[in-house]
């Protein structure tokens, strides 16, 4: 596929007035930008299962975790901030256009971006605003873009025919808590996204069919999770096929050889620890040591390490004697524990 590239956008809708019900409904109609890393794979939120579901208007049984949604509100509302810190950072024109946009050769792909950004030779380009906090910080380290917004900003580019996209994020509470990092269009790769795209669009979702799982294990497990909802300890048990016995076969194989290894570790672990006794004890309460040894020089650091937490005794005092603080604070979330026992059968 050779890429035309004389086109302008169009516009699908005015956003500036729609419900979030509304805006939902116009998003289902095509693949968005926050939709790309999942259509590719390699969304760390998303599998490429769960957006079709969504397409398709089936809802997750489970809604998402109470957390999500916050933060995904709170990135919402400082959008309009963290263009204005941009603004004054660079000295540029940033400016809205409340429209979702499609593009005119391959409708399916739906745009609706952030800001705009006007350049002082005419030309323009697109300006994401995004917030995290001071742990999601190393996400963005040595120049890098997380690849969900990398792909995001990819496919805005594709259907607004523009040049440059711009992240912009705010992980603190000042100014200078901001990260700045421009990428530039790559037709090979926006290429790819495309027919990535148009296959998920037309072969899945036009023609309602389940997209294979190819994620990592633990996003798998938990789209399934939501997908069928909170576990029910009264269903009856399942008579499975006999289809899943190579399965079942392998997963004993490999929980043997795991066992084994951890077994190697744990002793590699305890002679680790032996051969250092002699150092911790020469070192006393200092958590800094130095070797030098001609032109080498050995730093070791032995240095405390501090939890603070509740444990389940503190847990059942506090529900107990403070029931209305424990609602408020302590949160109970699911998790599935798979397990195999292999017997003879009767």
């Amino acid at each position: 596929m050779s890429l035309n590239l004389n086109y302008k956008p169009d516009s699908l809708v005015d956003t500036e007035n729609l419900s979030r019900e509304e805006w939902l409904r116009y998003r289902r109609k095509g693949i968005g930008g926050s939709d790309a890393a999942a259509v590719m794979g390699l969304s760390p939120f998303c599998t490429k299962r769960d957006l079709y579901y969504d397409k398709i208007g089936i809802q997750a049984v489970m809604d998402e975790e109470e957390d999500n949604w916050v933060a995904k509100e709170v990135g919402h509302r400082l959008e309009d901030l963290v263009a204005e810190i941009y603004a004054k950072k660079t000295g540029l024109k940033v400016f809205p256009i409340r429209k979702m946009f499609f593009h005119p050769l391959f409708p399916f792909m739906l745009a609706d971006v952030d800001f705009f950004i006007g350049y002082p030779d005419g030309s323009m380009g697109i300006l994401e605003c995004k917030t995290t906090g001071y742990h999601g910080r190393e996400k963005w380290e040595h120049d890098s873009v997380p690849v969900n917004y990398e792909y995001q900003g990819r496919h805005y580019m594709a259907v607004m025919n523009l040049n440059r996209v711009v992240f912009a994020c705010l992980y603190g509470n000042n100014e200078n808590d901001f990260i700045i990092r421009e990428m530039e269009r790559d037709l090979e790769i926006e290429e790819n996204l495309i027919q990535e795209e148009e296959y998920f669009w037309k072969e899945n979702v036009q023609n309602k069919t389940e997209p294979p799982y190819t994620e990592k294990p633990d996003l798998v497990l938990e789209s399934i999770r939501k997908h069928y909802g909170p576990a029910d300890a009264d269903a009856a048990a399942v008579k499975l096929g006999r289809s899943h016995i190579m399965e079942l076969e392998n997963y004993l194989r490999l929980k043997e050889e795991k066992a084994k290894l951890e077994k190697q570790v744990k002793r590699l672990d305890e002679q680790m620890k032996e051969a250092c006794f002699g150092i911790v004890e020469e070192m006393g309460v200092s958590c800094k040591g130095i070797i030098r040894d001609g032109s080498r020089e050995y730093v070791i650091t032995y240095n405390p390490v501090y939890r603070t937490g509740i444990d389940k005794n503190g847990l059942k005092k506090l529900e107990t004697q403070h029931p209305d603080i424990y609602e408020d604070y302590v949160k109970v979330s699911e998790s599935r524990r798979f397990s195999v026992m292999k017997k003879d059968a009767a």
